[in-house]
């Protein structure tokens, strides 16, 4: 009987003590998902990419994660690959990881403000990268003054095309930058298009930015004896299908082409004389900037802009950068001083 009670208090003691174990260990996890745990202080930033495959957000992502690491940061980079679920789900998984601010580029300005919402309510800071997030409670939007490059694109096509047939291929339509762009192009041509000077004779979107569209759109014109004059490619992606339709013709370095992004294939091709123009957004000031910023917002400060941009719910803060027209002419003056890119790459 009685190596039968020792045995019993044996198990209620080890009961005990595994059941007191669970439950410090369960409200111990509970405590660290709500971000309640003392930390080193140390700030974790979530890069959130809808993709990294294009040269434009490897560069960005390099130069975020160069400064961050200047500033004894840590980033936890995610990159969606162009899905929205995706994008979702890498959201809420830093918002798991306890992250201060998260810095996200959407794919679909209108498909994230719910996981937004949920970070919010975490209590992590939220900046849009260079795309605006709709709907949704956001800290801040830093970008570049993207009506700016709509308008230069086709200031510099009016100049040498003030009159002719015009393709417009824009960019996605999930993606906010495309409107802004395309209302730059319109400030631009409307006059023209209403007094005869110029005929739009296409006007399509660019689903996902794919650049299908823009050399299809192209091919099909010129497969039914449209004359081109000019084109406005909403990045330089497109812009290079449109020539690669052009080239099919005979017709590339005929046809002045406009892009944005100054990719190195773009300034090539400027060299070359297939492209007219390309956009230089000065993508390490926009980076660091952005580490910047979210400092300063987990910090507690304000954001240092008058400029505003509505979102559908609010007004965001806009932090606008500066764009400069790249030709054969300037070149030397602007990617190429600016170290973007080497000028034996552009010239090979």
């Amino acid at each position: 009987m009685k190596l039968f009670k020792n045995k019993l208090n044996m198990f209620i003691v080890f009961i005990t003590t595994f059941l007191c174990l669970s439950i410090i260990i369960f409200f111990v996890n509970e405590l660290y998902k709500k971000g309640t745990m003392e930390d080193d202080g140390k700030i974790t930033i979530g890069f959130c990419a809808d993709t990294l495959v294009i040269e434009r957000w490897q560069r960005d992502q390099e130069i975020f994660q160069a400064k961050a690491k200047e500033k004894n940061i840590d980033v936890i980079v995610y990159n969606a690959n162009e899905d929205n679920e995706t994008q979702n789900r890498q959201i809420r998984l830093l918002i798991d990881k306890n992250v201060d601010v998260m810095v996200v580029i959407p794919y679909d300005k209108d498909g994230i403000s719910e996981a937004i919402g949920e970070a919010k309510e975490a209590g992590i800071k939220v900046i849009a990268y260079d795309r605006l997030i709709n709907d949704a409670n956001i800290d801040a939007y830093i970008s570049f003054d993207n009506v700016k490059v709509g308008e230069l694109q086709a200031k510099a096509l009016t100049d040498v095309v003030p009159k002719g047939n015009y393709i417009i291929i824009n960019g996605s339509p999930d993606d906010n930058n495309s409107s802004m762009f395309r209302k730059g192009y319109m400030s631009v041509l409307e006059e023209s298009v209403q007094n005869g000077y110029i005929n739009i004779v296409e006007d399509k979107w660019a689903n996902d930015w794919r650049e299908k569209y823009a050399y299809d759109i192209v091919l099909k014109a010129l497969n039914e004896n449209i004359q081109v004059d000019a084109i406005i490619g909403a990045n330089d992606r497109l812009a290079e299908a449109a020539i690669r339709a052009l080239a099919e013709k005979g017709l590339a370095g005929s046809v002045y082409v406009a892009g944005h992004d100054a990719e190195i294939s773009a300034c090539q091709r400027i060299v070359e004389g297939t492209q007219y123009i390309t956009i230089y957004k000065p993508i390490r000031l926009l980076a660091e900037s952005a580490v910047d910023l979210a400092i300063d917002l987990v910090n507690g400060k304000d954001v240092n802009t008058e400029e505003v941009i509505n979102n559908g719910m609010i007004d965001v803060p806009y932090i606008k950068l500066d764009v400069l027209p790249v030709t054969i002419n300037t070149l030397e003056e602007t990617v190429i001083e600016d170290a973007f890119h080497r000028r034996e790459d552009i010239y090979r």
